[in-house]
């Protein structure tokens, strides 16, 4: 059994109010911007899921996922982009719970699991000085 993404949603169990208020938006966005044939075969796949028993029997609708990433390919955003495209969209929401848990004296809003201990400061050891563990390889440091 394989999942197909953008559908279904662990809290919601129904239809996602926010995703329709994005796919109204979706709509507005198809009609500004150029052709794009899978814009269409999304388009297409939501419709199928929405008559098919299978998706409506397990409550499988599309979520906001299924159209913001509609939406950033109409927009020609690519693919490796969606994500930072997603968690930019968060930030201020992300921000604001932030700021609510600092500044509520009883913490009501958010109640961490971790609680950092390592060094409040640390001098700043440019990428390619470090050793041992504070060294941090990738593709700009894999040596050739």
């Amino acid at each position: 059994e394989e999942k197909l993404m953008g559908f279904g949603h662990r809290v919601y169990k129904n239809y996602d109010p926010r995703a329709r208020i994005i796919k109204s938006h979706a709509d507005e966005v198809f009609e500004a911007t150029e052709y794009n044939p899978l814009v269409e075969l999304a388009t297409e796949l939501e419709k199928q899921a929405l008559d098919d028993e299978f998706f409506t029997s397990r409550k499988l609708y599309p979520n906001v996922d299924f159209y913001s990433g509609i939406i950033y390919e109409a927009l020609q955003i690519p693919p490796g982009m969606f994500t930072v495209i997603f968690a930019i969209a968060r930030t201020a929401g992300w921000i604001s719970q932030w700021l609510e848990m600092t500044e509520d004296p009883d913490k009501k809003i958010a109640r961490p699991r971790q609680i950092y201990t390592g060094a409040r400061e640390a001098d700043y050891v440019p990428i390619g000085e470090r050793t041992g563990e504070d060294r941090i390889s990738g593709p700009a440091t894999r040596p050739s």
